[in-house]
């Protein structure tokens, strides 16, 4: 028999939610989880409940954040250069709100 699964405040979790997402959408939630530093279920049953995500700082989280940064400067680096500006990449005003957001968090 297996143990029951229990969360941080001693309640059984014993129902599952499931959704369909798109690619995009996957990765724009993988991309918050991460930034996060809490698991998907916890970030995703924070949103869905209206409860504040505050970001502890870690190494993971930093690693999340020096990643997406790299990210962003790739982006801009390329428009620099003379490229087209590709909005679904770019996506710079969700990446600045999120930045805002996790900076914030932080002080």
């Amino acid at each position: 028999m297996s143990l029951k699964n229990r969360d941080e405040h001693n309640r059984w979790r014993n129902k599952t939610v499931a959704f369909r997402v798109s690619p995009e959408e996957d990765a724009q939630i993988e991309r918050y989880v991460q930034l996060s530093g809490l698991t998907k279920q916890d970030y995703i049953t924070r949103r869905l409940t209206h409860k504040d995500v505050v970001v502890q700082g870690n190494p993971r989280v930093f690693k999340a954040l020096r990643n997406q940064l790299a990210e962003v400067l790739s982006e801009l680096q390329r428009i620099e250069n003379g490229n087209a500006v590709n909005d679904e990449l770019l996506d710079l005003r969700s990446r600045q709100d999120l930045c805002a957001k996790l900076f914030a968090g932080s002080g």
